[in-house]
């Protein structure tokens, strides 16, 4: 009796291990996003990332916008935009310049140039161009972004940021910032 109880769990293991679930390895989880090169750059002579702008592209100064360098273009980019805005501004954020439609082989913007083609649009002052930084009583932050978008934008002169981001939606391929800073 004890040979046939033996050799029934034996039987009863084997089968077992000739059918248990083999574990398949998983595959590895990821857990954040993956990682995007992003090449563009928007840069400065006038100043560099997060330091003061100079008097001279201010309100206190001769009120234009500091010279631009561009470089590092994704593939795919039919023109360029570019929004500046300030965040701190007591009523909100305050928009400064609207500009699209740059020709992506721009590779430099000079101060207080308006590159050929391009289109502006009204900013916060309800102005169409550039209005210079002037910040009531502090210092204030200043976010120069520029895009890198996959059309040309069919806005005119008129448009504001807000349209702006409309049209954008669906076409930018990369953006990148510059941030200065002037306190008054």
């Amino acid at each position: 009796m004890k040979k046939i109880y033996i050799t029934g769990v034996i039987l009863l293991v084997g089968i077992w291990y000739i059918f248990r679930p083999i574990p398949v390895p998983k595959a590895p989880v990821q857990t954040s996003a993956p990682q995007v090169v992003k090449n563009m750059k928007l840069t400065s002579t006038a100043f560099g990332s997060e330091e003061v702008i100079p008097k001279e592209f201010t309100c206190d100064g001769k009120k234009m916008h500091p010279p631009f360098m561009i470089s590092g273009l994704p593939e795919g980019t039919k023109s360029l935009a570019m929004i500046v805005d300030d965040p701190d501004a007591p009523m909100g954020t305050f928009t400064h310049w609207v500009i699209w439609n740059i020709d992506p082989a721009t590779r430099e913007i000079a101060a207080g140039e308006i590159p050929p083609k391009s289109q502006e649009g009204t900013n916060s002052a309800g102005e169409i161009g550039f209005t210079p930084p002037c910040p009531p009583s502090g210092s204030h932050r200043y976010f120069f972004t520029l895009f890198a978008v996959d059309t040309t934008i069919g806005l005119d002169g008129k448009a504001t940021k807000a349209e702006l981001e409309a049209a954008m939606k669906g076409h930018i391929i990369e953006q990148t910032n510059l941030i200065g800073s002037y306190g008054r």
